[in-house]
């Protein structure tokens, strides 16, 4: 079924600990392309990253709401009725590829840098993770808008 995973109903970002890459990725899809349902869901469940927050405010998006939740409470909460699962991590990307086996899904894995614990200053810190949101926002914008600009 190409066309579906070309022009996906449902999104689902994960990463490691649902706490940087994939609720940054989903809030920015969310922005981006609200036609589009967008959620995220961690291997591991782990808590809110303060800078992950900050960068996105510096965007205009709230993130700072958001629950951490693994796959588990997630299919719990709302099931797992997605098209694609776009894996931001290599145990990610394992995980949904062991969904797979009994969800009907595309998965694509996107590798993306963990900015936590880098050393530096604080503004070092930040650079980074602001490259991690600016990474994730291009990737959506060429990977679900052909290549036009996004609303973001």
């Amino acid at each position: 079924m190409p066309s579906r995973a070309k022009h996906p109903q449902a999104v689902l970002f994960a990463c490691g600990l649902n706490s940087v890459r994939s609720p940054m990725a989903s809030a920015l899809m969310r922005s981006m392309f609200p036609a589009i349902y967008a959620a995220s869901a961690g291997v591991r469940k782990g808590e809110l990253d303060p800078f992950a927050v900050a960068v996105m405010e510096e965007i205009g998006r709230d993130i700072a709401r958001h629950r951490p939740m693994t796959f588990e409470e997630l299919e719990d909460w709302e099931g797992m009725n997605f098209d694609l699962i776009v894996t931001l991590s290599p145990e990610a990307h394992h995980k949904a590829l062991e969904l797979t086996r009994t969800l009907a899904a595309d998965v694509e894995y996107w590798p993306t840098p963990d900015p936590v614990g880098l050393d530096g200053s604080r503004e070092q810190q930040m650079e980074a993770y602001r490259a991690v949101r600016d990474g994730l926002m291009e990737r959506i914008r060429h990977r679900f808008g052909g290549g036009a600009r996004g609303g973001a």
